[in-house]
Parts: structure tokens; C-alpha cells; sequence
């Protein structure tokens, strides 16, 4: 007699499931039935990355299709080289500064690369607006966006199928992405939800060829990265500073990042005139590639809600994460082992740049040092 174990017993169940819904949800898509798909994401870099199970699970339940990309040019990184993405196309949000005429031609040069590829279904993944003309000068057979009654009955008529976005209880912004698939009739499993984020061999060499200039050894140092390109989300440069000491005292090293922003290597400035042992400063000198190459070397990331905390958990690296203004149960560390730091206000999360719009969030600047460093200490030591 043969014995199955667990997991097949679950991956069975699962398929099971899924085709007794698939049954009764009367509008799903035949997948067998397409070939290409475009998935638009029109966001920021974090919430491009956090697309990423939406092509894994598609590409899982139906290998023979061609799945492409279309992102904004500047977070291209968080998707190219994804083994289940054919093609990234991009808007380059420069082309407004260039006149009419020359944003005329790159529009009309996208257009007709993607009216080349031919596409069965689009699922369209935010509230942009172009998602509705991409549908009607395509003519994809099938069309997936979420339910929008205020955007008015162009918006209505321009999907086939439309998914509800839930307002009552948070959920993660992996989960809503993946909204999209279950209105087709595709359901995901639990594996098939990590993110993916491919640095590439390139910027491996290159992180390697850093820390070994600046004699940092793999699994031996704690990657912090405290900017953000909304500085009313960071926590205040002298808590950071105290922080990077206190870690040195306890025999850490710190490996500090930012962008190539100016207002964020400002910041990074601060930051090391309050220090008494500087941490290794690799600030400003990676793409985000190599940035996503670095922290999967580390034995912790520690930051604020922003790209590079979403990059460490698709990284799989322990994550400590400060919340401020923004809700971590949308935006939380994704399947990664990971502690949260936040204060009890009660008007957090309100989505504001700062109390008052002022640009300093009390949520953040009350936050201890000692919170941030036990917290910390529970990552290294746990299992």
C-alpha cells in the first residue's frame, strides 16, 4: 500500500477546491483558451514588487502562456529577470518633460509594441486610467480590473471582469493583487504568494566585489537602510545614529544604504555625524539590483516602510520594520520572519505626509531605540 504524505495530500485538496469553484464561478476564464497576457502595475518600486506572485501564480497554473510587464520605467528592476515574465515593457514618466511631440512618439512606439504581442488578457492592477484605453485599442478577449463605480461607466464597460477592493478590513497589497487571478477562476497557493526579485549576476559581483573592498564578510553584517523617498516616513537621524552604536557595541557590524537621492544622502550625512563608530557607508552607490544582491547577504534588514524593506523580505532576509503613518497590514513585510515597530497613537495609520502635513510623524519620532534594538536581537538569535 502506498502512503502519500502531507503535502501531496494539501496539493491535492487545493486542486480539488479549486475546481469545484472554478465550476461554480460561471465567468472564469478558460486559460487553455489564451496565450499572452499583459499585467499592468503603474506604481511605485515596492508596489511593483509586490505584483510579482500575480505573474509566479499565473505562470504556475498555465506554463504555455507569455506573460509581460508593464510598469513605469524607473522600477523595471523590480520585475526584469523574473523567470515567469517574457517581456517588461515601460513608461518612461520623463516623457511629459520632453514636448508634445516627442511624448507623441514614445507613446506611439509602446502602443504598437504591445498591439504587436497580441493580447488574449489584460489584468490591470491599479486605478490608472490607462488601463481603460489599453483595453479598448488592444481588444483583448478578456479584461481584469477592480470595481470602481466612481470612476464612471467608462471604466465599467472597459473590463470584462471586475473584482471588488474591500474598504471595511485591511488587507496585504500581495493579497489584492492576487484578487485579480481569483475573479478568473485562479486560485493561489500558499508558495505561490512569496515575492519574487531576481538581482541578477552582475549585481551579485559587484555587492561582492563592495563588501570585500570594505572587508565585510557574508551572513556577517546588518543591512540598515533608514530613507525613504517620503522623508515623513523615517525615523529621526539621532535615533538612528544611536542605534548603528549600539549594534557596534555589541560586536554588529552595519552596512548603511540609501538612495541616490540628495535629500536622503543629507540624511545619511546626519546619521554619521552623530556616530561614534561609523557603519561601512553604501549610500547612494547601488542600483536596486545590487541592493536586493546585499541584503540577501545580511543577517538582518532593519528600515522604514519602503522598497528596500520589500526587497529584503522577497530576499527572504529577517526584517525589522518601523511604521509610522502608513498601515502595516497592507504593507507589512511579506513571508518573512519579521518584527513590526510602532507606537499606539490612535490616529495611526492615517496616510498623512506628516502630523498636520507638516513632514514629521510623532508615530515615528517616539519610537525608542531600545525597542528597535530588542527586536533586532530577536531576529539574530531565533532560529
Amino acid at each position: 500500500m502506498q502512503i502519500r504524505s502531507p503535502t501531496a495530500f494539501a496539493f491535492a485538496a487545493h486542486f480539488v477546491i479549486v475546481r469545484l469553484m472554478t465550476t461554480y464561478l460561471a465567468d472564469a476564464i478558460d486559460l487553455q483558451t489564451i496565450r499572452r497576457v499583459l499585467i499592468t502595475k503603474l506604481r511605485h518600486h515596492g508596489d511593483v514588487l509586490l505584483a510579482s506572485p500575480v505573474f509566479q501564480t499565473l505562470k504556475n497554473h498555465a506554463p504555455h502562456l507569455e506573460l509581460d510587464a508593464l510598469v513605469y520605467h524607473d522600477t523595471r528592476e523590480m520585475l526584469t529577470g523574473h523567470p515567469a515574465i517574457a517581456e517588461v515593457h515601460s513608461i518612461d514618466r520623463q516623457w511629459k518633460r520632453q514636448g508634445l511631440e516627442a511624448q507623441a512618439g514614445n507613446e506611439w512606439r509602446l502602443f504598437k509594441s504591445l498591439q504587436a504581442r497580441r493580447y488574449d488578457l489584460i489584468v490591470h492592477l491599479t486605478e490608472h486610467h490607462r488601463g481603460v484605453w489599453l483595453c479598448r485599442l488592444l481588444g483583448p478577449r478578456y479584461s481584469v480590473a477592480q470595481n470602481l463605480p466612481d470612476k464612471g461607466q467608462l471604466w465599467q464597460r472597459s473590463f470584462t471582469h471586475r473584482y471588488p477592493h474591500p474598504q471595511a478590513t485591511p488587507r496585504h497589497t500581495v493579497e489584492l493583487n492576487l484578487d485579480a487571478l481569483r475573479r478568473i477562476g485562479v486560485q493561489a497557493l500558499p508558495e505561490e504568494r512569496r515575492l519574487v526579485l531576481i538581482p541578477g549576476e552582475a549585481a551579485e559581483q559587484r555587492v561582492g566585489e563592495l563588501l570585500k573592498a570594505h572587508e565585510v564578510s557574508e551572513r556577517q553584517f546588518i543591512h540598515l537602510h533608514p530613507t525613504s523617498r517620503w522623508l515623513f516616513k523615517t525615523w529621526p537621524v539621532e535615533r538612528v545614529a544611536e542605534l548603528c552604536d549600539a549594534l557596534h557595541a555589541q560586536g554588529e557590524r552595519v552596512v548603511l544604504t540609501s538612495a541616490h537621492d540628495a535629500r536622503e544622502k543629507q540624511m545619511v550625512a546626519e546619521i554619521f555625524s552623530r556616530t561614534t563608530l561609523p557603519p561601512v557607508d553604501l549610500s547612494g552607490q547601488l542600483s536596486l539590483k545590487e541592493l536586493a544582491a546585499l541584503t540577501a547577504r545580511a543577517r538582518l534588514f532593519i528600515g522604514v516602510d519602503s522598497a528596500p524593506m520589500h526587497i529584503a523580505a522577497a530576499m527572504q532576509t529577517p526584517v525589522v520594520a518601523l511604521f509610522g503613518p502608513s498601515g502595516e497590514l497592507e504593507w507589512g513585510p511579506w513571508m518573512v520572519r519579521h518584527r513590526l515597530i510602532t507606537s499606539n497613537h490612535s490616529c495611526r495609520p492615517c496616510g498623512n505626509d506628516g502630523c498636520g502635513g507638516g513632514k514629521i510623524s510623532e508615530c515615528l519620532t517616539v519610537l525608542p531605540v531600545n525597542r528597535v534594538l530588542a527586536a533586532a536581537n530577536e531576529l539574530l538569535g531565533g532560529p
